[in-house]
């Protein structure tokens, strides 16, 4: 999967990102446990399993990588697991922060995927190593990089915030040693985020690599935008979609 979104054009990612990546999540709600609920119950504590190794392994491997793209897309794995994993401890926080996290993956992910896309477009290069000091020359691109990477680690107002304590809420009534292994992936993220945005923005500018600043253009802005109101709207009122999300998950549980 990050190699799918590391060759694939930013179209690509967002599309593999916002929507195909939910399509397995999706026939799990859809098919697996109206069908075979008895079977996925017996299987849950080897899901659960695989998905906490799904979850260190993603965080960690994220905090090698060199190029931007890799960056979210091993982070979008690891957040993917934690969706998995509230799906399968058969409670209502559980289940309803796995549809949070579904949607609120779909459109952060998919925000950083277009951020990075831009800075692409400009340098032809995802390399950290390349990038440092933007945040003085493209004000609004580093403002909207910052509501995204706060989005992506989880920080309280954002959508996914709502999404993994949901998650984390459920683990942890299920079984303690998961929630708090799960609890761990959370600290990597806010590692990994930083980091990303640190050494884009706030290192030494490179002007001998980097030439010819541009900030975001009206096109650009307008597509991050929508992204940007509804991670910010669903993080500060769940409500919206919490009342939908509670009647499935009683119908099912």
């Amino acid at each position: 999967m990050p190699e799918a979104h590391v060759e694939a054009p930013t179209v690509g990612s967002v599309i593999l990102a916002g929507v195909l990546l939910k399509l397995g999540t999706y026939a799990v709600i859809k098919f697996l446990f109206p069908l075979f609920l008895s079977a996925s119950m017996f299987y849950a504590p080897a899901v659960l399993t695989l998905s906490i190794f799904g979850i260190l392994y993603a965080s960690l491997t994220t905090l090698t990588q060199v190029d931007m793209k890799k960056i979210v897309a091993y982070s979008s794995v690891a957040h993917m697991n934690y969706v998995v994993l509230g799906l399968f401890v058969f409670n209502v926080s559980g289940f309803v922060g796995a549809m949070f996290l579904m949607l609120s993956h779909g459109l952060v992910s998919s925000g950083l995927f277009m951020l990075v896309g831009f800075l692409y477009e400009r340098y032809k290069t995802r390399i950290l190593l390349y990038f440092g000091g933007i945040a003085r020359m493209m004000p609004l691109f580093t403002f909207m990089f910052f509501v995204f990477v706060l989005a992506n680690m989880s920080f309280p107002g954002t959508f996914s915030f709502v999404g993994e304590f949901l998650v984390l809420m459920g683990v942890m009534l299920k079984t303690t040693v998961i929630g708090v292994l799960a609890s761990l992936g959370m600290i990597f993220a806010a590692g990994y985020s930083l980091m990303l945005y640190n050494n884009v923005f706030f290192s030494t500018l490179k002007f001998n690599i980097i030439k010819g600043f541009s900030d975001l253009t009206k096109r650009e802005f307008f597509c991050l935008f929508i992204l940007f109101i509804l991670t910010l709207l669903f993080g500060i009122k769940p409500v919206y979609l919490s009342v939908l999300f509670d009647r499935v998950a009683i119908s099912l549980f």
